[in-house]
């Protein structure tokens, strides 16, 4: 499997690692007790989507392993793709330990992409989660190509890949495939992934991708049937920030790895870091949930224990399935790490990223 290594990892953070993990032990946590207490958890996100589904998920198991055993109560706060209610709680919440806020990739990217209507700082607020997810991009079987090695005989056919926007998760594989030097036209307009499945089966679109869930639900029968052909996957990171294959689809590439094979060298360069940078905040580190600005040590530790305990808790185990996969969680001193890497991103990165936006696909910042 491929590794990034730290100089790697440090570049797609940006340059630093803002801070050292803040450790979640139980003796620093000793003394703090949420008994008879209501905690709010807000999601800026209606409810129905998958990242109230996340919250509610956890909600219950969080309840239970937090000192006190206090109420977990779900507040979804809707508007302006997330940044509404994100916006809210960077200004509204108290460090108190009452509150605490779980966001999704389409919150972390246009903070990424330094959108003038942001006013959150990912920097300042502290993790105590992080959950990945996964995908899968896939090509017609009538291609003729079997595995990521062949690639490089699509470079001079236009491939067609039907996108929800340039500045949605769609970021990813927009970057994604313009590092891999494949020619693709975006076509804008859909309101889901679903809709560009349905594009490929039409014929249509001639290149997609699929979360995990969505593609072993709705893809894996093409697979099967000999009309699909799955590429790669996105991969998943480490605590130490190296890509590692996702352990839903083992004996897939990762998308370094299919690179490595396309081209017989690893990818590098000022577009990868961008790549990089939305990758990690939009799968490897997709879902973090973060405490407000100022909360205390004492809180921040007895969070970060919770949630470690909360996932290994057996009956959460038993039923993750369809809320997390197959997915490890970073918790404890893994939290900080994956964190950083999903909410920083280099200058230069950032720059030529809103450029290629703008001069590409008329984005306005």
């Amino acid at each position: 499997m491929t590794k990034l290594g730290r100089r790697g990892f440090l570049a797609a953070a940006g340059g630093t690692l803002a801070a050292a993990a803040l450790p979640g032990s139980r003796a620093l946590a000793q003394g703090v007790n949420f008994a008879g207490r209501n905690i709010e958890w807000v999601i800026p996100f209606s409810e129905g989507g998958g990242s109230d589904a996340w919250a509610r998920f956890l909600a219950p198991y969080l309840s239970r392993h937090l000192p006190g055993q206090p109420n977990v109560i779900i507040r979804n706060v809707p508007g302006g793709g997330s940044i509404t209610g994100t916006n809210e709680f960077m200004a509204r919440a108290r460090p108190d330990g009452l509150t605490f806020i779980g966001t999704s990739g389409s919150t972390q990217f246009p903070y990424l992409l330094g959108d003038p209507r942001v006013r959150y700082d990912y920097e300042v607020m502290p993790p105590v989660l992080v959950s990945p997810t996964g995908g899968v991009v896939y090509l017609p079987a009538r291609f003729g190509i079997q595995d990521a090695s062949q690639l490089g005989q699509l470079a001079d056919q236009e491939l067609v890949y039907a996108s929800q926007g340039a500045t949605s998760l769609d970021l990813v594989p927009m970057l994604a495939f313009l590092v891999m030097g494949l020619n693709v036209r975006h076509v804008f307009g859909m309101t889901g992934r679903g809709d560009g499945r349905l594009a490929f089966e039409r014929g249509e679109a001639t290149i997609d991708y699929q979360t995990s869930a969505a593609y072993l639900s709705n893809v894996q029968p093409l697979v099967d049937a000999g009309t699909a052909i799955p590429m790669f996957s996105w991969g998943v990171m480490d605590a130490q920030g190296n890509v590692q294959r996702d352990p839903t689809f083992p004996d897939l590439p990762h998308f370094v790895e299919a690179y490595e094979m396309m081209h017989g060298q690893p990818p590098s360069g000022v577009e990868f870091d961008a790549y990089m940078a939305f990758f990690a905040s939009g799968f490897a580190a997709q879902k973090p949930a973060m405490l407000p600005k100022g909360t205390p040590p004492e809180i921040v530790a007895t969070y970060r224990q919770a949630f470690a305990d909360a996932i290994n808790d057996p009956e959460l185990q038993a039923n993750k399935e369809a809320a997390l996969g197959a997915y490890e969680q970073a918790v404890g001193d893994d939290v900080e790490p994956l964190y950083r890497v999903a909410t920083t991103i280099s200058e230069d990165a950032r720059s030529w990223v809103r450029e290629y936006l703008t001069q590409n696909h008329g984005v306005t910042f």
